[in-house]
């Protein structure tokens, strides 16, 4: 079974920077895609960012240039860099992990940014 369980969220001002790690216990995730999903108070959970087991990246264009996904396949680790940073990136960062039709979420993790 796939777990997958974040950590480094925190309390941020805007324009600051924080840098969010998702480990996934279980077997070595080859083929997975992973990534992160966000969902602030009253909306919907969004597409954040993913990346492949061959590190191909995609992110959504609230984050472009300013997040930066990263996986260490050896350690089944997944890690967010975010920067520059926003009130309105608050949110709960959720991990996951997906093969196939298959989507494994982690707890989530509260980022906080303050104006």
């Amino acid at each position: 079974q796939v777990q997958p369980v974040e950590s480094g969220g925190g309390l941020v001002q805007a324009g600051g920077a924080l840098r969010l790690s998702c480990a996934a216990s279980g077997p070595t995730l080859v083929g997975y895609h992973m990534g992160w999903y966000r969902q602030a108070p009253g909306k919907e959970r969004e597409f954040v960012a993913a990346v492949t087991w061959e590190s191909n990246t995609a992110y959504a264009d609230s984050v472009k240039g300013r997040f930066t996904i990263s996986r260490d396949n050896a350690k089944n680790t997944v890690s967010l860099q975010m920067s520059s940073l926003k009130p309105e990136d608050t949110a709960i960062y959720y991990c996951y992990a997906r093969i196939g039709p298959n989507d494994y979420w982690g707890q989530g993790t509260q980022v906080t940014v303050s104006a």
